[in-house]
């Protein structure tokens, strides 16, 4: 009698619940008890979560917005394209079946603040081969919500980013069927949730020599820094480019990849006459992206300055764990989920489809190796370069004796780069890099010469 006195009262109390949650927005009482409207007070945003979770409506999201909450649109259309693959060249190109957002991989990274309204809507073009979908991971609504985007339509996911973090989105295949190839061809991409609070000052510990003796100093960092974003993944191919899912039930990857390249961050020509005055002598001992004439498939370096706050926004999109390390540095802190997890560790163990923001401090001038410290991983291509301060001497050579950084006279790649929040620190120059078709590639060289490509939509 007992249970059954408990089950029946679960019940009555699921009904309340559902009772209140469906009631309408529209009633002025609800509404002053739902939710204050938000304030902006030195880039802090104040606010109350309103009670509707999951797809907001087309109304919910309206009456939301006249109550002060941002609207984020985020625009993709899926499209299947053929994308080169290690080993490409203009005279033996080799490409993959790949399956994209807007004609790159990753699809573009959003970022949002806390609590902003995330309205992504994917359009399926009339002569696209399949239909696609998206789920994404910042947000909290049912799977069923997610449905298939047929050939020739257009669909509307709207949803409050409540938690703060690097989230992946990715396409869910055709009602979750077929979700792997859609993922592992290349439909993913990043979502970067800023803590509504902002990011916190950095705190890093060092042994100094101190009048003889070895002595513990605390550094301070404020929030403020040059930002990355790096996506890690593999490759399940077959000789014809095709998606091999025998492959990926057996865990056998034909490649690694950063940012959906393999080896796409190394030296290339321009880097080997700089520092050997040779464009044909390599640096690197993989350098497969070498040449100027594959426009924006030629690989480019990471450049940052001596001492400088550098906050990378790592995720792994991928089927393999992600053992990140930065070869010859320390991660000085890494925060997932907006809780701190580490303070000055030298690998950090990131599962599949898990994002991190990890804060780094490059003491000292040189190359470092961002790479998965799984030791297939770096030899198939997970491996990006990072070069600090003027390593090589070669500044004075080009002419820019003060530059701190060749991303003064190079630029950085522009599909490392996310969107810039309200801390971020401009980067000294952006040129046009990332597995992009060339239609993709003209419309991200324009965006960057009119400056709108790293504008975040809450500045």
């Amino acid at each position: 009698m007992q249970g059954k006195y408990r089950y029946m009262m679960a019940i009555a109390t699921i009904a309340t619940m559902s009772i209140l949650l469906s009631t309408s927005l529209n009633t002025a009482s609800a509404d002053s008890d739902r939710m204050d409207s938000m304030e902006m007070e030195d880039h802090a945003m104040v606010f109350k979560m309103p009670a509707t979770f999951g797809q907001l409506s087309e109304d919910e999201v309206e009456q939301l917005q006249m109550k002060g909450y941002k609207v984020i649109e985020h625009n993709l259309t899926g499209t299947s394209v053929q994308l080169p693959v290690l080993g490409h060249s203009a005279e033996n190109p080799k490409t993959y079946n790949a399956m994209t957002f807007n004609g790159q991989v990753p699809g573009p990274t959003l970022r949002v603040n806390q609590g902003d309204i995330v309205k992504m809507t994917l359009c399926i073009p009339a002569d696209e081969t399949s239909p696609h979908s998206v789920d994404q991971h910042s947000s909290e609504m049912s799977a069923t919500q997610f449905g298939t985007v047929n050939i020739g339509d257009c669909f509307t996911y709207s949803y409050i980013a409540q938690y703060a973090g690097v989230y992946k989105y990715h396409c869910e295949g055709i009602g979750l069927a077929d979700m792997d190839r859609h993922v592992l061809s290349g439909m993913f991409g990043v979502i970067i949730v800023d803590p509504v609070d902002g990011y916190k000052n950095l705190m890093v510990e060092r042994m100094v020599l101190d009048d003889g003796e070895v002595d513990k100093k605390r550094y301070f960092y404020q929030p403020e820094a040059l930002e990355f974003q790096l996506s890690y993944g593999q490759l399940y191919l077959d000789e014809n480019g095709m998606y091999d899912r025998a492959a990926m039930f057996k865990h056998q990857q034909s490649a690694h990849t950063v940012n959906g390249i393999s080896f796409g961050y190394v030296p290339n020509e321009t880097h080997n006459e700089l520092v050997k005055g040779d464009a044909n002598r390599n640096i690197f001992l993989a350098q497969p992206w070498n040449s100027a004439d594959l426009n924006q498939l030629q690989s480019q370096l990471m450049f940052v300055e001596e001492g400088q706050h550098v906050r990378l926004f790592v995720e792994n999109q991928g089927n393999e764990p992600l053992y990140f390390h930065i070869v010859g540095e320390i991660l000085d802190r890494v925060v997932q989920a907006n809780r701190v997890q580490a303070l000055g560790q030298d690998t950090h163990l990131i599962g599949g489809s898990q994002g991190v923001v990890i804060d780094v401090i490059f003491d000292e001038p040189g190359v470092y190796a961002a790479v998965n410290h799984d030791y297939a991983a770096v030899f198939q291509g997970g491996a990006a370069l990072f070069v600090v301060g003027d390593f090589f001497g070669i500044a004075e050579g080009v002419g820019a004796p003060d530059a701190k950084s060749y991303a003064e006279l190079l630029g950085n790649p522009s599909d490392a780069i996310p969107p810039y929040g309200y801390q971020s620190i401009e980067h000294p120059g952006v040129n046009v890099h990332g597995l992009y078709t060339d239609e993709r590639a003209e419309e991200i060289g324009n965006m960057i010469n009119d400056g709108s490509l790293l504008v975040a939509p809450f500045n």
